[in-house]
């Protein structure tokens, strides 16, 4: 598994949260913002539909070894 930034994140993007509430879960990207303080969110759709949201600090993104 390779990752990158959050500042490379995408819409559509596989990811993984790895911090704050949501550590562990993994889902598409969807929604990205940036708050007035520089602050990236996004928003996860998970496999079940579930979604939450999340700073984009505490994801990485997930790839498949296709380029």
């Amino acid at each position: 598994m390779t990752t990158e930034k959050a500042e490379k994140l995408k819409d559509g993007d596989k990811c993984k949260v790895v911090g704050g509430t949501h550590a562990g879960k993994s889902g598409t990207v969807r929604d990205i913002n940036t708050s007035k303080t520089g602050h990236i969110t996004i928003t996860v759709v998970q496999k079940n539909g579930a979604r939450f949201k999340t700073l984009g600090k505490n994801v990485v993104v997930l790839h498949d070894g296709k380029k």
